[in-house]
């Protein structure tokens, strides 16, 4: 199967997880705490942001980049995305969206600009370069 498709297959699996990660957490800060929904959806996302970009760091782009710089160009995406979000969130409940319909297609399409922000600049010239990448090619190899 093609390369590109399989890490595509794999990165929405390991985004399936961080979006439970950040739901599970954005209900506990709307529904327990009583956050306001930007403060739940800020607080959701950027923990969700961090499990995600570490395994698919590790797992999907198998980057042996720098961590404290995949962090940082990742950071900046979400110093943007996250108020951009938020603004969105307020425009689709001002216009009658449920809130978690909007906080639905918020998330769908922080997926998508997830996965073209760190395949295309965050990993761009470090895709297949850690440890699982070179076994896997040493074993594509002798075979």
């Amino acid at each position: 199967m093609n390369k590109e498709l399989i890490r595509t297959i794999k990165f929405t699996l390991f985004s399936i997880s961080a979006g439970i990660v950040q739901w599970v957490l954005i209900l506990l800060c709307n529904e327990v705490f009583k956050l306001p929904n930007n403060v739940s959806w800020t607080i959701g996302t950027v923990c969700s942001v961090i499990w995600n970009l570490t395994i698919n760091r590790r797992f999907t782009f198998k980057s042996a980049n720098n961590v404290p710089l995949a962090m940082l160009e990742t950071a900046l995406f979400y110093v943007i995305f996250i108020p951009f979000s938020n603004w969105l969130i307020k425009l689709m409940t001002d216009s009658g969206i449920a809130q978690y319909i909007a906080d639905i297609a918020a998330t769908l399409l922080n997926f998508v600009l997830e996965f073209l922000y760190q395949r295309f600049f965050v990993f761009r010239n470090s895709i297949d370069t850690n440890d699982l990448a070179k076994k896997e090619q040493e074993q594509t190899e002798t075979k």
